[in-house]
């Protein structure tokens, strides 16, 4: 239990948000992964996670501008989402969940570039010179089932 309430979600957050607040949730996370901005977005998110109704109530207060500049669909919806307390919480989790299948899938891909650079030549590999081209298998780069982050939480037994 943390200083603000509980900390456990049921089901990654299930009932507490809307269908429409958790695909945008899944976007941002998606995004976030595919930036590679997980570890500032996840210690942003911690930081201001106690804040996260007061943010929200900014966004009503620059709702305004940024529609007027920028045309997003999601903003309301995703303000909305933020003024659920544990919808930091659940976004985190999103965050981590994806992050740890873009982990998985860059160890296999190099894993495969290394074995595949054992048969180039020695001005292949060293020099960077004619380097062929290599086609990655789909095999390698999809995410098998189990791995596909079905179950979002991390691993705690590392702790």
């Amino acid at each position: 239990m943390g200083l603000f309430g509980t900390t456990d979600l049921p089901n990654d957050g299930q009932g507490i948000l809307t269908e429409q607040e958790d695909a945008v949730m899944e976007k941002i996370a998606k995004w976030v992964v595919k930036k590679q901005f997980t570890v500032p977005a996840i210690m942003f998110l911690e930081s201001i996670k106690p804040m996260n109704f007061i943010g929200s109530q900014v966004m009503v207060f620059f709702e305004p501008i940024v529609q007027s500049v920028f045309t997003f669909k999601d903003y309301t919806v995703f303000r909305e989402a933020l003024e659920k307390r544990e919808s930091v919480e659940i976004l985190l989790r999103k965050i981590e969940a994806r992050d740890a299948v873009a982990l998985k899938r860059e160890k296999r891909v190099k894993a495969y570039m290394k074995e595949q650079k054992k048969s180039w030549k020695w001005y292949q590999r060293y020099l960077g010179v004619f380097q062929p081209k290599v086609q990655i298998p789909p095999e390698v780069v999809d995410v098998p089932s189990g791995d596909a982050g079905d179950s979002p939480q991390p691993d705690d037994s590392k702790k």
